[in-house]
């Protein structure tokens, strides 16, 4: 297994990262993958992908380090999923590790995610990888 940072433009993102990732986000294109990471990237946001083996995207990360007063430094969690016939085989926790792995070589002191209150599937697996809830994150739609 493999852990690779996908640039903006990386045809990867068309071709492995955004089937597995249009499992938590099914609304997105890959026109709207592209823009968002050409218009996020300078802002901080990375994809990382975990390939196994067989060379196959199993399991996709958007992150990013965000300053906030909160935690002084933080790597915030935008995505975290694993292809559907992957899940169980410990591809998320390893890519979920990584992260954190990240989060402490930049001095960060909290790795934070938010989760839909209806992905209970989800919050099962970050219960039994530690992460507790600490908040409630609300919302206003602008559409």
């Amino acid at each position: 297994m493999r852990f690779v940072d996908l640039e903006p433009g990386d045809e990867r993102l068309a071709g492995d990262v955004l089937p597995v990732l249009g499992e938590l986000r099914p609304h997105l294109t890959s026109a709207d993958l592209a823009a968002v990471y050409e218009e996020g990237h300078p802002q901080g946001l990375r994809f990382t992908a975990l390939y196994d083996e067989g060379d196959r995207c199993v399991a996709v990360a958007g992150w990013r380090l965000v300053a906030t007063t909160v935690a002084l430094r933080k790597l915030y969690v935008d995505d975290l999923v694993t292809a559907p016939s992957q899940r169980g085989r410990g591809f998320g926790a390893a890519l979920l590790g990584e992260l954190e792995r990240r989060a402490r070589e930049a001095d960060c002191s909290v790795l934070d995610l938010d989760s839909g209150a209806e992905r209970e599937d989800a919050h099962r697996f970050y219960f039994r990888e530690g992460l507790v809830i600490r908040g409630f994150h609300f919302l206003r739609r602008l559409s």
